[in-house]
């Protein structure tokens, strides 16, 4: 609604509004029987319109003393409350006018505050308070009073006693009051963290992880870390599996993952693959054909061990058998490619094959989803060393792991995936990553929730990761964003009473939020708590100004960077 539309609307009430508080000044009205709960020195003004879940209220004039006892009360994102018949309503201020300016600094003029209902208290049979749900029942009427919020009110709406809860910060409107996720609704239904660089998403991360497992430290987190941030942050309390102790064998791969890093993007390429499947299923059933009587399903997809040896065998052989040479070409590449694979050091934690294949599936998935957790809830996978014409494959190969682990657990290990820079490997142009690594987060986005799969979603380019699964997310954290298109993407990912809040988003400081859905109880700007500096990801930004007045590095510096660089460790 504009300024011009309701202006008109409300302008009948001006004047019986002005008369109201002059006689409330002079004394002359007492108490309301409807402002029991809620004391009329707190009054700041009524309602003057409701449309759905929007209120409009006109203000009571500067010089009463309504207004006088809560000047600052009233910022975009504050509460306000509304008292019916019934419950007592809170509205979230979502914007603040004066649709007709005085023409003198002594004329009177009309105040408006625009709220959006979220929720409300109710009072019980037996008196007591039920805890502040959202969702309104009872909408307040024309010409009621609207009230300032106390500290005890906003306790009551912030603080949710009734559900596991996790501190993770504190309220932008009153720094005195703790901001808390409500675990379960925030993890059920997965959750979002989204913000330019520099705006605090790893700490943040950090902080919520950190207030959950605080509590629940028999958890389930595996963290995808692409740039080795977070080792330093979770180092008393996380397995860090990184290029030296990272081991995922090629056959867990599935075969368009197999696919996408042994058969060369050339002509014909289906040849190629045609060649490579039927190798592979071959050289399952070699390998397997002597067990211990155990029924498996041969598949590409088995995760069932076999020799690789024995896939560049049963190349050979059908290799020897064509009766064109000219036909060799597909045979000639699959067979390079895999020797290829096999002697490059950095693809050794997955294509290292020794004298024997053993099956270590249950010792590799109980690394990796901390079964049992022993003191460490957390598996950091340092992702930075991947080769990155692979990195695509490795993430698609984890993310479909723990959904197919969670579907046969059946719910019984309840696991949160923390995607960190998803924006590289799961982007809605179908040209930027591996779309089975996009259907496999896709799959956790929309299904996990049925099987125990928490998804956390981190980013700093919203505008850029597939819509599908950002929709799923029903918890988001915004920070500071700046760049137009992010800022459109988010706003459209979000209720109407969080949009109010949402133009801050620029002017956010670094560490701060704008958090809405089902993991809080109404939308909120929050400022993250600080950790402490040993608990912090290691994401600051380098300091120019400090390291050039230093002149602290020579030759050998340089001869170690090549070092460890061409060792492929750090």
């Amino acid at each position: 609604m504009t300024y011009q539309d309701y202006a008109e609307k409300i302008e009948s009430f001006a004047k019986e509004e002005q008369a109201r508080t002059a006689d409330a000044a002079a004394g002359k009205i007492g108490a309301v029987e409807a402002t029991r709960a809620a004391g009329a020195a707190e009054k700041i003004g009524r309602v003057v319109s409701v449309a759905g879940s929007q209120v409009i209220a006109l203000l009571a004039a500067e010089d009463t003393p309504d207004h006088a006892e809560h000047p600052g009360t009233l910022q975009i994102g504050a509460l306000v409350k509304m008292r019916t018949p019934e419950t007592m309503v809170f509205g979230m201020v979502s914007g603040l006018s004066i649709p007709i300016p005085g023409q003198s600094p002594d004329e009177t003029e009309m105040r408006i505050v625009e709220l959006e209902m979220v929720g409300e208290a109710v009072e019980g049979a037996d008196g007591k308070a039920i805890p502040f749900r959202r969702g309104v029942s009872f909408c307040p009427a024309l010409g009621d009073d609207v009230y300032a919020t106390n500290q005890e009110d906003l306790r009551h709406v912030y603080a949710r006693p009734d559900v596991a809860s996790a501190r993770i910060g504190t309220i932008y409107q009153d720094q005195s009051l703790p901001a808390f996720i409500a675990i379960d609704d925030l993890l059920g239904k997965h959750f979002a963290i989204l913000g330019t660089t520099g705006s605090g998403k790893s700490c943040a991360v950090a902080t919520i992880l950190r207030a959950i497992l605080s509590q629940h430290p028999e958890g389930h987190v595996l963290l995808l870390d692409i740039h080795n941030e977070y080792g330093h942050a979770f180092a008393d309390c996380a397995e860090l599996l990184g290029p030296s102790t990272l081991k995922l064998p090629y056959w867990l791969l599935s075969f368009d993952e197999l696919r996408e890093i042994v058969v060369e993007r050339v002509e014909n390429r289906e040849a190629d693959v045609s060649i490579l499947k039927a190798a592979v299923i071959h050289a399952k059933q070699d390998f397997n054909k002597d067990g211990d009587g155990e029924e498996f399903f041969f598949s590409g997809d088995s995760p069932i061990p076999y020799r690789l040896s024995d896939v560049v065998r049963h190349i050979e052989e059908s290799l020897g058998k064509l009766e064109r040479a000219t036909d060799s070409a597909p045979y000639l590449r699959l067979r390079d490619r895999i020797n290829t694979l096999q002697a490059d050091r950095r693809f050794k934690f997955m294509f290292e094959e020794g004298l024997t294949i053993k099956d270590t599936m249950v010792d590799i998935l109980s690394l990796l989803f901390r079964i049992p957790a022993d003191g460490k809830p957390i598996t950091i996978l340092d992702l930075s060393a991947i080769p990155s014409d692979i990195l695509n494959v490795v993430i698609s190969l984890v993310c479909r792991l723990t959904f197919d682990f969670a579907l046969w657990a059946e719910r019984d290990v309840p696991m949160l995936l923390v995607c960190e820079e998803a924006h590289r490997y799961a982007s809605q142009n179908d040209e930027s990553g591996f779309e089975t690594t996009k259907r496999a987060l896709s799959r956790i986005a929309k299904e996990g929730r049925k099987y125990g799969v928490s998804m956390c979603i981190v980013s700093q380019r919203p505008s850029e990761l597939a819509v599908g699964i950002l929709s799923q997310c029903n918890t988001i954290f915004a920070m500071r964003m700046s760049n137009q298109k992010d800022h459109e993407f988010v706003r459209g990912t979000l209720s109407e009473s969080a949009l109010g809040l949402m133009e801050s988003l620029p002017s956010l400081r670094t560490g701060e939020a704008i958090a809405v859905g089902e993991g809080l109880t109404v939308p909120v700007r929050l400022c993250f708590d600080l950790l402490p500096e040993n608990q912090r990801p290691l994401s600051g930004t380098a300091s120019f100004s400090s390291a050039w007045k230093k002149g602290d590095k020579d030759r050998a510096f340089v001869a170690e960077i090549i070092a460890r660089w061409r060792r492929q460790r750090r």
